[in-house]
């Protein structure tokens, strides 16, 4: 798998990479959670927006933990 910057994933592809079940990716995907687009009947998925979107939410999380 070839993940340059400006690579497309397939959902295959993304659920490897994360290291979670292609049907949690489906149902994550399905409802909006994870950023990605629908091309026909098949997800695509950026990488450079899924490292983005993992970046945010880590910093998110931090926030979150430093408040309690």
């Amino acid at each position: 798998m070839d993940l340059n910057s400006g690579s497309v994933l397939t959902i295959d592809e993304l659920a490897e990479y994360l290291k979670i079940p292609k049907s949690t990716l489906y149902k994550l995907a399905q409802e909006g959670k994870v950023p990605g687009q629908k091309v026909g009947r098949h997800w695509r998925f950026r990488k450079e927006t899924i490292d983005r979107w993992l970046e945010h939410d880590d910093r998110a999380d931090s926030r979150k933990r430093g408040k309690r």
